[in-house]
């Protein structure tokens, strides 16, 4: 089978890979497409460590072509999921307390253990989320990774239907989040970027209000119009916008962090105290997170925005990622049955 796997060189290549047989508890799926995130690109760069010889990909959608000895939770011919949440230890605190995710023994797809980015792949099959009806295989490639991690942040956040929640970046991940917070959680949304563009998407699907940060300080804005956010999501990768949501936010605001800047925030701490603000991270989604994402998918309430590329493209795909270039979902395509 082709799979793209990561180099020496910090490139992807094109190679031929055989699967071993299934174990307990695992099956394989005949792969139908798979997202291109911003975190492969950090892995093809080595920027968590080598990765040499991983196939990339944990925005996979497949069909189950096989199941291996024990596996009740899919059967051959359903749609499955192939996430960065691969597998648990299942047995800690975390795993056993709803924060799965948390699991120290966690594995990643296309990181720690061989992901989607291939013809084939095999997975913990009571890891693999099912993929509802009506939800095309392309679109569920997105929510099974930035869709489920801006739902999760959005959930996190604690935003009430008709309370005000400022988002920090615009791309695939805030597009996506936006949809959540206007369509899943009824908010009224701010969408805070730097590029006009994006802010004008934002703004025709239904953006409550719109600020670029680069011309205007999105917080005092924020505080004056609406005496402050109830919430902020932060999906951007500048310390600019994790400094300014702590700002825009009312006293007893909560600041959910999801983008993954190098550098450290500004927080006073005094503020944190007075106004009891709270900064929390929030990292991906459980399967039941996933499950919940890909339902409202199928309801028509988020619509991810997706380009069909062919494998062979995607170390161009990674370039257009690095200079900025690209809109939506790059999703690699394996075969025509891909939605």
């Amino acid at each position: 089978m082709k799979a793209a796997v990561a180099t020496k060189d910090h490139k992807v290549a094109i190679v031929d890979k055989t699967l071993r047989p299934l174990r307990h508890g695992e099956a394989l799926l005949d792969m139908e497409c798979c997202g291109v995130c911003h975190t492969d690109l950090h892995v093809k760069n080595a920027d968590y460590g080598d990765k040499t010889g991983v196939i990339l990909g944990h925005e996979g959608i497949g069909i189950v072509k096989e199941v291996g000895p024990g596996v009740t939770s899919l059967k051959v011919g359903d749609r499955a999921s192939v996430a960065w949440f691969f597998k648990g230890c299942g047995h800690c605190e975390y795993c056993v307390s709803g924060n799965e995710t948390l699991c120290r023994s966690v594995e990643n797809a296309g990181y720690t253990v061989d992901g989607g980015m291939a013809e084939e792949c095999i997975v913990v099959a009571d890891y693999a989320v099912k993929v509802p009806e009506g939800l095309g295989s392309a679109e569920a490639s997105s929510i099974t990774c930035a869709g489920v991690t801006t739902y999760k942040g959005v959930k996190v956040s604690g935003i009430k239907p008709g309370q005000w929640i400022a988002l920090y970046g615009a791309g695939g991940l805030g597009n996506l989040a936006m949809q959540y917070a206007k369509n899943v959680f009824n908010a009224k949304v701010i969408v805070v970027d730097v590029v006009d563009g994006q802010l004008e998407l934002a703004k025709s699907m239904g953006a409550d209000m719109t600020i670029n940060s680069r011309n205007e300080d999105a917080a005092k804005i924020i505080q004056e119009k609406c005496g402050g956010a109830h919430a902020a999501v932060v999906t951007a990768v500048a310390k600019a916008a994790f400094d300014s949501a702590v700002n825009s936010v009312r006293a007893g605001g909560r600041v959910v962090a999801i983008g993954l800047p190098p550098d450290a925030m500004s927080l006073s701490i005094p503020r944190l105290v007075f106004d009891g603000i709270q900064v929390v991270g929030s990292l991906v989604g459980t399967r039941e997170d996933l499950a919940e994402a890909f339902q409202f998918g199928a309801e028509g309430k988020v619509v991810p925005k997706v380009t069909m590329r062919p494998l062979e493209d995607i170390n161009d795909i990674f370039d257009e990622m690095e200079q900025g270039k690209i809109r939506g979902r790059m999703v690699i395509d394996f075969g025509s049955k891909a939605a």
